[in-house]
């Protein structure tokens, strides 16, 4: 589906990383038996060197509440005046109580304000978009998206397909009414749905599973397909976003890609002919692959310590989980804040 939003933007982004770093080449006898001419050629080709890991009692919840709390700390905007919190993760700390609400209470937000989480991952910053701007149509001021996840926790720390891939991060976004246009293109195929999957973390048998071992309870993706969906949907879905908005893509400043891989990203923009300056993958070496965070947390690396004098035109893209993909193309407000991304150092 497609829509255009004429009234909300972007007026804060923030996020949160773990503190604990690994690096790919210490963890060269775990995972490539000591190769490190094959750490090389991943951290080469792919992008991968660093990710940042949660210890044992962090949750996605702490990173996000970190984050709000940054946003809170430089915004004008106080915790009471926020209409509605939406939460986007796939490691939330219960099944129910929802995310949206522990995080609700944390920050002593007003009973007036709706909560509501969702189950996306790689593209859910961009469906969380869309709702709120949907929510600003419809009469809200401010929405707080977060959106994080904590994957080191569901993968196996020895598998070398996803152990290296994956960093855990929160974000806070704030979204308020504004005179800005917005356009919004979503996708689903859901026929690909066990691609990436977490089997044996709900309530269906295992005996449905067909690529997925019956008794694993970590992570499972198949990388090449995984890879093939990317490069088939992505570059039809940036020209899709281009010609619904009338934009050359001459004009747009910075294509935020879901950063998977510097991999994939440089196959898309290739497929585009795209500056790859303007498709940034610098985040990808610092943090890995952080699900729905990757996109707030890229923007944050890039762009917090940079002076703007005017509105970027962006388009903010993700595709993953589900499968799904989901493209907007916006304007980053040249007064919007955007901040450095802070270390979590525990509670306080």
């Amino acid at each position: 589906m497609k829509n255009i939003f004429n009234n909300s933007s972007i007026q804060a982004i923030s996020s949160c990383i773990p503190s604990q770093t690994i690096y790919l080449k210490d963890q060269a006898d775990l995972l490539y038996n000591g190769d490190l001419r094959k750490v090389q050629r991943i951290q080469k080709s792919i992008g991968l060197d660093a990710r940042h890991i949660v210890d044992q009692n962090t949750t996605t919840l702490d990173l996000c509440f970190e984050a709000c709390q940054q946003i809170f700390t430089h915004s004008p905007i106080l915790p009471s005046q926020i209409d509605a919190l939406i939460f986007v993760t796939q490691t939330p700390n219960f099944l129910q109580p929802n995310n949206a609400h522990l995080l609700h209470g944390k920050l002593n937000l007003s009973h007036q304000c709706a909560c509501f989480d969702l189950n996306q991952g790689c593209s859910g910053y961009i469906y969380g978009l869309f709702l709120a701007s949907t929510l600003i149509q419809n009469g809200a001021k401010h929405i707080l998206l977060c959106a994080g996840d904590t994957l080191s926790k569901v993968v196996d720390p020895t598998d070398s397909n996803t152990a290296p891939i994956f960093g855990d991060a929160g974000s806070a976004t704030l979204v308020s009414f504004s005179d800005n246009t917005s356009f919004f293109s979503l996708h689903a195929d859901g026929k690909g749905w066990e691609n990436i999957i977490l089997p044996n973390s709900g309530f269906s048998s295992s005996q449905c599973f067909t690529k997925t071992p019956f008794d694993s309870h970590y992570l499972c993706m198949d990388g090449a397909e995984v890879f093939n969906f990317s490069i088939d949907k992505e570059p039809p879905a940036i020209l899709e976003i281009l010609e619904y908005s009338q934009t050359q893509i001459e004009e747009i400043d910075h294509i935020f890609f879901h950063q998977a891989n510097a991999y994939i990203i440089s196959n898309i923009a290739r497929r585009l002919n795209l500056p790859l300056e303007k498709a940034p993958t610098e985040s990808i070496g610092k943090y890995g692959n952080t699900s729905s965070a990757s996109i707030p947390l890229a923007i944050c690396d890039l762009l917090h310590s940079t002076s703007r004098t005017k509105n970027l035109k962006v388009i903010l893209s993700g595709f993953g989980v589900g499968l799904s993909w989901a493209t907007c193309l916006t304007n980053l407000i040249n007064n919007a804040m955007i901040l450095k991304p802070k270390l979590y150092q525990g509670e306080k």
